[in-house]
C-alpha cells in the first residue's frame, strides 16, 4: 500500500511532500530534497492508499501549501506531484484524467471544516509564512502594487455554475485554493479547468490620469 508523506520545517509548516511506500519516506532520490534528521519532523499524511489514491493526494496537498520556485507557496516541490507513473498508456492517460473531472474528482462535494481551514490558514501567517523577515524595497512594493492592478479578470466556476469577476487574480487563488499558474493555463487552452475553475477573460484595466 501507499501513502503520503510531508518534511516539516522546525517551525512545523512543510516544506516538501511526497508520495511512496515501504521505506521511501526517510530515503533521498537524486534530484530530491533531503529529509530531516529529526525524524518528529517526518510525518505520514495519508496511509493504506491505492497508488492512484496517493498521486491524487500528493497533488492536492502541494497545489494547497504552493511551490517556492513558483512564488505561489512555501514548498521546495519541484513539480506538481503525480510524476511516478513513466511513459503510460493512452487508456492510463484518459483514465487519470477523467479521475479528476466533474463528480469523479476525489475532493468532489467535500468541504473542508472550519479546523482545517484555519490550520491551512495558519502556515501563511506571521512568523509561519514563507516571505516572514524579508523586506521589500520601496520600488518593488510599487511595482507589485502597481501589477495586481493592471487586469480585470472573469473566472467561471462549473461546480457553482457561478461567474466572479475579479480584481486581483493572487486574493483569488489564495481564497479559492487555486494555482495561479494552472488557473492562467486555462484561459490559452493548455487546460480544460483547474480545480472545476476556468478563466474565461483577462482585460487591461484602462488608464487613468
Amino acid at each position: 500500500m501507499y501513502y503520503t508523506y510531508a518534511y516539516l520545517r522546525e517551525d512545523r509548516t512543510p516544506y516538501y511532500i511526497g508520495k511512496g511506500k515501504g521505506n521511501r519516506i526517510h530515503k533521498k532520490g537524486k534530484t530530491e530534497i533531503r529529509p530531516p534528521k529529526d525524524k518528529s519532523r517526518i510525518i505520514f499524511l495519508k496511509q493504506n492508499l491505492t497508488e492512484e489514491e496517493a498521486f491524487k493526494h500528493e497533488i492536492y496537498m502541494i497545489s494547497v501549501f504552493g511551490r517556492k520556485d513558483l512564488g505561489t507557496g512555501i514548498l521546495r516541490n519541484k513539480t506538481d506531484g503525480g510524476d511516478g507513473i513513466k511513459n503510460p498508456s493512452e487508456k492510463t492517460r484518459k483514465k487519470m484524467s477523467e479521475s479528476h473531472k466533474g463528480e469523479k474528482h476525489y475532493n468532489y462535494g467535500k468541504s473542508l471544516s472550519e479546523e482545517h481551514k484555519r490550520k491551512l490558514s495558519s502556515v501563511r501567517k506571521g512568523e509561519k509564512h514563507y516571505n516572514y523577515g524579508k523586506s521589500l524595497s520601496e520600488e518593488h512594493r510599487k511595482n507589485i502594487s502597481k501589477s495586481k492592478e493592471k487586469y480585470h479578470y472573469i473566472i467561471y466556476s462549473i461546480m457553482e455554475n457561478k461567474t466572479y469577476k475579479i480584481n486581483n487574480l493572487n486574493i483569488f487563488c489564495n481564497e479559492h485554493l487555486l494555482h495561479r499558474g494552472s488557473l492562467t493555463q486555462t484561459l490559452i487552452g493548455k487546460r480544460k479547468h483547474h480545480k472545476n475553475f476556468k478563466m474565461v477573460k483577462k482585460e487591461r484595466k484602462k488608464e487613468t490620469y
